[in-house]
């Protein structure tokens, strides 16, 4: 495995045939090394071999979760965080997170409903979500009590945005609400199962009555807001769910549908007392508030605020 100098974390996953989620476990506990280029994490090759023989020569041996950083006479313990999730604002909290506290923020670029089965399987520490729920018009917190269950848990918001229909420039379908989508002439670009902008999608389309199997494009996915808004500028598609910030940077049309609540969710144990405390802070801070709410499109107005919290 030593021809490539070094591996992303999906290749890694590729490699050893696990999920991605079981990889950001490891670095999280300390058990593999990361470097970042950038917002990505990368795997030396030479670390990656050292891991897989260390697992074949003692798989009872275990390394230790806290990096300890020895400065001069002082001794530092850092402990990796997993944040899952996609949103800019996400390495945002995670950079203010590190510093004031020995956290050291990871990122897990991953949906929210795979986010959230993640952090029941004890793999992630801060999990995003905008999930819609049809019945209830209620973001979040019905996906969290089915999912969640026995675990205590906290909601806190992190923003609130705008969440509709990215179209071409000018609009030329008209295209204004849900029930256009079952128009013959509309190819959608959609995004990947679990998804919060894929459950949103899937939730209208019930609510409105149209079957997937009608929606022209329904099985062409994309991973991100991003790639979904490319392709809609690029003529591949003409219409596709996503958040309005995401328009602006790519230059395409936006039909604002639903307010989103994009809360956090983490698990009230004894070891997160202080992980809970510093996101409160953080979330809190006019600092972070104003330096969110500079980037254009997020409603701050109830960041921090406890949304649910059970005992």
């Amino acid at each position: 495995m030593t021809n490539e100098l070094s591996y992303t974390i999906e290749e890694v996953s590729q490699l050893l045939k696990v999920s991605k989620l079981t990889i950001y476990d490891l670095v999280k506990k300390g058990e593999l090394p990361v470097f970042r280029v950038g917002r990505q994490m990368r795997v030396d090759a030479n670390d990656l071999d050292i891991y897989i023989n260390k697992q074949k020569t003692n798989q009872n041996q275990k390394f230790q979760a806290p990096i300890v950083h020895h400065s001069r006479n002082e001794t530092k313990e850092t402990y990796n965080i997993v944040i899952s999730g996609q949103d800019m604002v996400l390495d945002i909290l995670g950079k203010h997170i590190e510093k004031n506290s020995p956290f050291k923020a990871l990122r897990s670029y991953t949906g929210s409903l795979n986010s959230l089965i993640s952090m029941y399987n004890g793999e992630c520490d801060i999990v995003s979500l905008h999930m819609f729920d049809g019945d209830t018009k209620e973001y979040n917190l019905p996906y969290i009590k089915k999912i969640l269950v026995g675990y205590p848990y906290i909601l806190l918001n992190l923003v609130c945005r705008k969440a509709g229909l990215y179209v071409q420039k000018g609009n030329p379908l008209n295209i204004t609400s849900w029930s256009d989508l079952h128009q013959g002439n509309i190819q959608i670009v959609n995004r990947e199962k679990g998804s919060g902008a894929r459950i949103l999608l899937d939730e209208q389309l019930r609510i409105n009555n149209i079957s997937p199997r009608n929606i022209n494009g329904y099985q062409h996915e994309e991973t991100n807001h991003l790639s979904v808004a490319s392709a809609i500028a690029a003529g591949t598609a003409n219409v596709g769910v996503g958040i309005e910030k995401v328009s602006k940077i790519v230059d395409i049309d936006f039909i604002p549908l639903i307010t989103e609540r994009y809360d956090l969710v983490m698990l009230k144990t004894p070891d997160n007392e202080r992980l809970i405390h510093s996101v409160k802070e953080v979330l809190s801070s006019r600092q972070f508030q104003t330096e969110v709410a500079s980037l254009g499109d997020y409603d701050t107005s109830l960041t921090g605020t406890i949304m649910y919290e059970t005992y």
